[in-house]
C-alpha cells in the first residue's frame, strides 16, 4: 500500500446553515468573499470515481470541510477521513471561510501522511496516474519555472507575499547554484528558456503554477511555520481571502529553495470556463477523450451561464465515470 495521502477541501455553498454562519461576518477591505468562491458544481463524486479507478494506490483521502458532507458520501469507507476544519484550526481562528487559512494548516491533521497531494475541488484525475507521478525518491515531483509578475487581481497580491517571504530567507544565486540541474533540466523542455531569462534578476519573482494537484512533504509545512509563525498566523486569522494573505504556494516555493523536489513534466492541463459557451467546448472534449491524466476546470468569470455549463461539465464526467465508486452510498 502506498504511503501517499490525498487532501481535498470542499464547501457546499448552498448549505443554509453555512450561509447563515458566513453572513454573520463582513469581509474587510480588499477581501474576497464572492459567491464564485463557494459555488458548488455538484461533481465531487466524479473526483472520487477518478481516484478509485486511476489512483487506487492512495493510502488515505482526507476530505476537509466546514462540517457538512455530501449526502451520498460513504463516510465509513476505510480509506476516507472526513474531517471538520475546526478540528485542526486554532479556536481563535474559527469560523473561517478562507481557503488559504485552511490550507496552510493542513499539517495539523493528525493522521496525515508525511507525503500528501493537495487538490482543489476543480481538479480531477481523468486517466491513470502512478505514485511516481507525484513522488520520486521520497521527494515531490514539480517544476521550478521562474516567471514574471502579472497583475491578475487578488491572487497576484497573495503570490507576491509568498515570493517576498522567500526572498527574505534565501539568496537566489546560491539556491540555483546548489541545485543547478533542478533549475535547468531537460524535462522542462522550452520552459528552461524562462529560467535562463530570469536568472540575472537579483531576486526571485513569480513561479509558473500549473493549477494542478500539488505534492507536498508535511515537514515543509512544519519548517516554514517554525520560522514564519507570525506571518502564517496572520493569514489564519483572516476569515476571508485578503491581500495580506500567503497561500500554500509558499510551501511549494520553499521546497524549491531547499532543493527538496524532483524535476518533472506537467501531467495535466488547466482550462478556464468562460461566459462565451463556445469557448468551453474544448474542455468537455478533453474530458470525454481523457486526453490528460489530470485536469483543472477553473471558473474564470463570475457571470458565466452557470447552470448550462455545470450540466455540460458533469455530463462529460458522467461519460467517463458512469458507475458509482465505493465512496458513494
Amino acid at each position: 500500500m502506498s504511503d501517499i495521502d490525498f487532501v481535498q477541501l470542499w464547501v457546499d455553498g448552498s448549505d443554509k446553515d453555512w450561509q447563515i454562519e458566513k453572513g454573520k461576518y463582513i469581509p474587510g477591505y480588499n477581501a474576497d468573499a464572492s459567491a464564485m468562491r463557494y459555488r458548488s458544481w455538484d461533481n465531487l463524486q466524479y473526483w472520487f470515481r477518478g481516484i478509485e479507478k486511476y489512483a487506487p494506490w492512495v493510502r488515505k483521502i482526507h476530505l476537509v470541510t466546514p462540517g457538512h458532507f455530501p449526502k451520498w458520501l460513504n463516510k465509513n469507507h476505510e480509506k476516507l477521513n472526513c474531517i471538520n476544519q475546526n478540528e485542526f484550526l486554532k479556536k481563535e481562528h474559527i469560523p473561517v471561510f478562507n481557503s488559504n487559512a485552511v490550507e496552510i494548516n493542513l499539517h495539523r491533521i493528525r493522521s496525515l501522511a508525511d507525503k500528501f497531494v493537495l487538490f482543489c475541488d476543480d481538479m480531477f484525475i481523468t486517466n491513470k496516474v502512478k505514485e511516481t507521478d507525484f513522488f520520486k525518491n521520497n521527494l515531490p515531483c514539480d517544476q521550478a519555472i521562474m516567471n514574471n509578475f502579472v497583475p491578475l487581481g487578488l491572487f497576484s497580491y497573495i503570490d507576491f507575499n509568498n515570493v517576498l517571504t522567500i526572498n527574505k530567507h534565501f539568496n537566489k544565486k546560491k539556491v540555483i547554484k546548489n541545485n543547478l540541474l533542478k533549475w535547468y533540466n531537460p524535462i522542462y523542455g522550452t520552459q528552461n528558456i524562462s529560467n535562463i531569462l530570469f536568472y540575472p534578476w537579483k531576486a526571485f519573482s513569480r513561479f509558473v503554477y500549473p493549477h494542478l494537484p500539488l505534492p507536498y512533504l508535511k515537514k515543509t509545512f512544519q519548517e516554514v511555520w517554525e520560522v514564519e509563525e507570525q506571518l502564517l498566523d496572520k493569514t489564519s486569522q483572516n476569515r476571508f481571502r485578503a491581500r495580506e494573505d500567503v497561500s500554500h504556494l509558499l510551501f511549494r516555493y520553499w521546497k524549491f529553495m531547499k532543493g527538496e523536489f524532483c524535476p518533472s513534466s506537467v501531467l495535466g492541463k488547466k482550462f478556464d470556463i468562460f461566459k462565451n459557451g463556445n469557448l468551453n467546448t474544448q474542455i468537455y472534449k478533453a474530458i470525454v477523450k481523457q486526453k490528460y491524466k489530470m485536469i483543472c476546470v477553473n471558473e474564470f468569470e463570475d457571470d458565466i451561464d452557470f447552470d448550462t455549463e455545470k450540466q455540460k461539465l458533469n455530463k462529460a464526467f458522467e461519460t467517463i465515470f458512469p458507475e458509482k465508486s465505493s465512496f458513494e452510498i
